[in-house]
């Protein structure tokens, strides 16, 4: 049986439907008591997790839940701290003292972004308060690992998928004449949600530990997503005016050079490699 903590989370309801359609048995997590039912258990980060139980016959966990914005953690860096750190490690010894592999999603954020396609073995060096609590509940993990306990780590790059509300309103207002405005300082290798739905599925049926990574191959800013987005609607790039991210407000960290992560373990175990950067912008 697979428990999905955090289901509710686009990228969490995605890995448990497709668990479902390969035949697996999912038992999901709900902050609403109201929704709790035998498939679907209560538990809130927000509250101490002491009182949980694991679910019997669990084998494979993945963690959703996490405060994953860099400006909200770079606001609140003790609550933010309280979810992506101390419960979440709280969480996972639960699990796997009852014998659970435990998935933890981390973030290409662990690395300050001054090189391309960083190993998985390389040492972290965050620069956001978001980056920090990513690599600190890492490596508490990795010091686990090390004494055997059955837990695997995967860290993403900026996830995407159809509807994504960012590129929809670009493109409504590209139609219709009017300018948009993208960070020209902020880049992203996207990948495919279904791709890391894929990739989870695929590591909780495994059960290895392992730090592995997925990112696209390239980075491109947003403001040269902008301007693909126009020639592809046939609407004048021009309109695409190039601002900068620090300059308008987000936090320290949110403008790395690179966010792509040596994903050669997925693509060589799997077989999942993340097509280019601007094929994926065009599936969307």
């Amino acid at each position: 049986m697979f428990l999905i903590v955090g289901a509710n989370s686009e990228v969490g309801s995605a890995a448990a439907r497709l668990i479902q359609a390969r035949d697996g048995n999912v038992v999901t997590t709900t902050r609403r008591i109201s929704d709790t039912n035998v498939n679907q258990v209560h538990l809130d980060f927000e509250q101490s997790i002491e009182g949980f139980m694991v679910p019997e016959r669990v084998t494979a966990a993945c963690i959703f839940v996490a405060v994953a914005r860099l400006a909200a953690c770079a606001a609140d860096p003790a609550g933010s701290a309280r979810i992506n750190v101390e419960r979440t490690l709280a969480l996972v010894d639960r699990l796997t003292a009852r014998g659970a592999y435990t998935l933890f999603l981390s973030s290409d954020k662990v690395f300050s972004g001054g090189e391309p396609h960083m190993p998985a073995e390389a040492p972290t060096s965050p620069v956001s308060e978001y980056g920090r609590q990513k690599a600190e509940t890492e490596g508490a993990l990795r010091a686990r690992m090390a004494d055997g306990a059955p837990i695997g780590i995967l860290r993403l790059s900026k996830v995407v998928s159809p509807g994504m509300a960012l590129f929809e309103a670009w493109r409504r207002e590209l139609i219709a004449g009017r300018s948009i405005r993208a960070f020209s300082d902020m880049t992203m290798a996207p990948v495919p949600i279904d791709l890391v739905a894929n990739a989870i599925a695929r590591m909780l049926e495994d059960r290895v530990p392992i730090v592995a990574q997925l990112t696209g191959s390239r980075d491109v800013s947003y403001a040269d997503i902008g301007r693909f987005i126009a020639g592809r609607i046939g609407a004048d790039p021009n309109l695409v005016d190039p601002v900068s991210a620090l300059e308008n407000g987000q936090p320290r960290g949110s403008t790395p050079r690179n966010t792509t992560l040596d994903s050669s373990y997925i693509a060589n175990r799997y077989g999942l490699i993340v097509p280019d950067v601007l094929d994926v912008i065009s599936e969307l």
